[in-house]
Order: C-alpha cells, then structure tokens, then sequence
C-alpha cells in the first residue's frame, strides 16, 4: 500500500492543469443540492400549504430526504467520487460531464446503493456511533465498485467494498484524519476552500480506491 503523502501527491499531480473543472464540478454538485433542497420546499408548499408548523417540520424531512436521494445522493457518490477516478486515469478534463455521465448511466443501482448505504450506516450506527463508523469505511469504495463494475447489483458492490476493505479500514480513517487541517482551514475561508478541497479529498481518495483494488485482485487465485 501507498502511504498517505504518495497518494496526495498522485491526486494533486492527477489535477495539474484541471482545477479550473475541478472547482466547476464542485460548485455544480453544490447547486444541485441548493436547487434539491428548493424543490423539496416547494413541493412541501403544494403539498398542503395548510400544515401546522410541527406537522410542517416532519414534512420537511420526508420530502427533503426524499430529493437527497433521487437527486443528489446518486450524483454525489456515483457521479462526483467517479469523475474524480477519470481524473486519475486520463487527462481530458471534463468533469462536469463526466460526472453527469456517470450519473446518468447508473441511475437506477446509483438510486439503489445511495438508499442502502444510508440504511445500513444508519442502523449499524444505532448500536453506538462507532460501528457505523467502521462500516461507513467499509461501504467506501462501493460507488467506484459499481461504476467499475455494472454486472454487479448495489448489495453486490457493498459487499465487495466490505472485503476489500478488510485490513485497510483504519488506513482509510488515517487518509481521511490527514485533511483535518485543511478542513479548518476551508471552514476559515467561510467555506470557500472546500472548492479545491474537496477535488483534492476526492482525487486522493479515488487514487486510494485504485491502491486497494489493485492489492485485492492480487490477493485472488489465478484463473485456471
């Protein structure tokens, strides 16, 4: 395995030359979640703009997650982490297309991994925040799985990021705890940073992926 400052520098290398669609595809995920939360508000309106304010806070949430996930959650875990993967592979740059392609290809497991992933982490978390946690790490390589892999079901992609993961849980908390400063000083920024920031998490995040597949499938038995 790479350590942590050889997988930073492959991303920051991987994205010489294409921050430009970098912070673009940053700023589109962002406006999709704005215009997500919108709609979920005007729909709720429609809905019965009669409701009393505690009805109306329940509502909310119920319709808002109800976007989140036929939205932004299949578009941000599929589309972006996966754009971001592309980055790594080739030099062409396009982002912002590349995620909506991987979006749109996908959508239905995309739909379908979002919901599971969210369910499990959450139930797991119900035991204590700790095992979701760990199994939050666990499920982490799943959405460049079913890009990677469309033969595979969204049950099926999490249970190989499960055994993937195996052994490399706590690497990938250590990658993840090694951006704890920059993320301060995003916050510093009022938010600003996270528009290179999260390009660079993804990037090296993509280029971790690429680390544990490979070790993986050199773990399996040849083919006869």
């Amino acid at each position: 395995m790479k350590t942590n400052q050889e997988l930073k520098n492959a991303a920051l290398a991987a994205l010489k030359g294409k921050w430009t669609s970098s912070v673009v595809a940053t700023l589109v995920l962002f406006a999709c979640m704005m215009v997500t939360m919108i709609l979920a508000v005007m729909v709720e309106g429609i809905a019965d703009p009669t409701l009393e304010s505690e009805s109306m806070s329940v509502w909310s949430i119920i319709i808002l997650y109800g976007f989140l996930f036929l939205i932004y959650y299949p578009l941000a875990m599929v589309g972006y982490y996966n754009a971001f993967k592309d980055v790594l592979k080739n030099d062409d740059g396009k982002v912002v297309s590349n995620m909506f392609a991987g979006t749109f290809k996908t959508y239905p497991r995309a739909l379908g991994l979002s919901l599971l992933y969210m369910i499990f982490v959450f139930l797991w978390a119900l035991l204590l925040y700790i095992p979701g946690i760990i199994k939050a790490l666990a499920y982490m390589m799943s959405p460049y799985i079913l890009k990677d892999h469309p033969e595979l079901s969204p049950n099926q992609a999490l249970n190989l990021s499960i055994k993937m993961m195996k052994g490399h849980k706590f690497d990938l908390f250590c990658l993840m705890l090694s951006f704890l400063g920059w993320s301060f000083l995003a916050i510093f920024t009022l938010g600003i940073g996270y528009l290179w920031l999260a390009p660079y998490m993804s990037t090296t995040l993509a280029a971790f992926y690429q680390d544990v597949k490979a070790e993986y499938e050199g773990r399996q038995p040849a083919a006869a």
